[in-house]
């Protein structure tokens, strides 16, 4: 039978990491070239249709199958490489394992790694005093208390959420909202920018560690 061609994560581990252009510096954030692989499944937790995202070893977004809500995929990955999530339509961002950046590790005793994909705060169905989840391991649903519910998306940021899925950009600017609301709509999220934004986190850390 032919071979099945190659997942971009699989093709640049055969070739190795290219040379950066002489003077360029590597980007903070990107895979490491373990050539050690590591049986992960993605597990899409979220209501939200997912995009996978690897970062290359040159710290490029590249694009993988997409997961509707509710669905899982064994994925062929290795140590040491960097994964993102985001809705596949709007491109908000999702948490992996209740983080922004996924990097596996060597499996153990054979089991798979478990990216458990979800949104920026816990959704269910409302119960008095709790809140009812699926549990996807378990194959039934649990309550978890209300106090322990954390929230990422800003009341702001859904409100964003909301009001461009309703609204056609060519149209922001004729809605009755305040000037700086229109600016605010029309900066959709951005995989780049939160790049960008992980990257200079992860270099504040690294300063911070370093202080003495």
């Amino acid at each position: 039978m032919p071979r099945k061609a190659a997942s971009p994560e699989e093709a640049a581990g055969e070739s190795g990491p290219e040379e950066m252009e002489a003077g360029r510096p590597r980007p903070v954030l990107r895979s490491v070239n373990s050539r050690e692989p590591s049986q992960v499944i993605f597990c899409n937790r979220s209501p939200r249709v997912v995009l996978p995202l690897w970062l290359n070893f040159d710290g490029e977004p590249q694009p993988y199958p997409i997961l509707p809500p509710g669905t899982g995929r064994r994925i062929h990955s290795y140590r040491g490489h960097l994964w993102l999530f985001r809705d596949a339509g709007t491109h908000d961002g999702l948490l992996v394992n209740q983080t922004e950046l996924f990097v596996p590790s060597l499996n153990v005793d054979g089991q798979p790694i478990f990216a458990n994909i979800t949104l920026p705060g816990i959704t269910g169905l409302c119960h008095p005093g709790a809140l009812w989840c699926w549990d996807h391991s378990l194959r039934g649903l649990c309550a978890l208390p209300a106090d322990v519910l954390t929230e990422l998306y800003t009341l702001k940021e859904r409100c964003l959420q909301v009001v461009r899925s309703l609204v056609k950009p060519e149209n922001y600017r004729r809605l009755d909202i305040v000037r700086s609301l229109y600016e605010d709509l029309e900066d959709h999220p951005s995989v780049r920018k939160d790049i960008q934004r992980l990257s200079q986190e992860h270099l504040e850390s690294q300063h911070l560690e370093e202080e003495p």
